[in-house]
């Protein structure tokens, strides 16, 4: 009976230990499966609160809190002045409307630059930064890039015109005097977006408050014109000048060369003069002081 016994227990204790083996072989093989779903598993993307447009919204138009969805957008993928909060958008409600200033879908997303300050209209004054100031050129067909300009292209100015003093006049040159200007408006328009066709008479650009009596004078002492800059050119011109004979290629003559002039002093000859009977002749003699 004790033999039976201690055989059923040894039995027992085998079920019981390979059970355990078992066991412990399944958590070992959830574990090495889990661990390898974690490899595998995209990376977790940081979402951060955003905004985009529920319509096509064009130039000019008032901003509403009916234009606006809320959205989640990626952290890493922020455009430079994104809402995340719609207090920034509306900072008193909806009293203060912000106007389009480009031309947005429906479903793009909602930056800064794409809108004016609250209660702020989309006129000259909200395309300029801190210390900049509005100069109006005027311009033809030809200094005007014959109608191509529009507002928030870069153009480089150019002055044409002569020189004179009391001393010496220069001929015309033209001269690069500022490079990679911003156009903020063509005639009276602050739309990007406008159609083009017409020939502009003037174009307002903005520059540093210490620049505009230098654009100033150079408007008034002669002939401006504009060249366009590429969209994706972020290379500054450098100063130019640029003559007829510069154009042509013609070169100076070179200066005569100046020789010293020493003055020399003629030799003295002194004589004297006899006469015998008839004849006069010429004696030399020392010279005296």
């Amino acid at each position: 009976m004790r033999g039976i016994f201690a055989a059923v227990l040894l039995f027992g204790l085998g079920i019981a230990g390979f059970a355990v083996y078992m066991a412990q072989n399944y958590i070992k093989e959830i574990d090495k499966q889990a661990e390898l779903a974690r490899k595998n598993a995209p990376p977790t993307v940081e979402l951060v609160d955003g905004f985009i447009v529920a319509r096509q919204m064009k130039f000019g138009e008032k901003l509403a809190l009916k234009d606006v969805r809320r959205t989640k957008w990626p952290k890493a993928a922020m455009p430079e002045g994104m809402f995340t909060n719609a207090d920034e958008i509306f900072p008193d409600g909806d009293n203060k409307q912000r106007v389009v200033l480009r031309t947005m879908e429906k479903g793009e997303v909602l930056i800064a630059a794409k809108l004016t300050e609250p209660g702020q209209e989309a006129g000259i004054r909200s395309r300029l930064k801190e210390g900049e100031r509005a100069f109006t050129i005027k311009v033809d067909v030809t200094s005007g890039v014959s109608g191509l300009l529009r507002p928030g292209d870069r153009v480089d100015v150019y002055w044409t015109g002569g020189v004179e003093n009391d001393i010496t006049r220069r001929g015309d040159f033209t001269k690069l005097i500022k490079p990679n200007v911003k156009l903020i408006a063509v005639d009276q328009s602050v739309n990007e977006e406008m159609e083009g066709g017409g020939i502009a008479r003037t174009v307002t650009v903005a520059v540093a408050s210490d620049q505009v009596p230098a654009l100033n004078f150079a408007q008034s002492s002669g002939r401006l014109s504009l060249s366009l800059v590429g969209a994706g050119d972020d290379t500054v011109a450098e100063v130019i000048e640029v003559d007829q004979k510069r154009l042509l290629g013609i070169e100076d003559a070179p200066e005569p060369e100046v020789r010293e002039v020493v003055q020399v002093e003629p030799e003295r000859v002194c004589s004297i003069k006899t006469r015998k009977g008839g004849n006069v002749s010429t004696i030399p003699i020392p010279c005296t002081n």
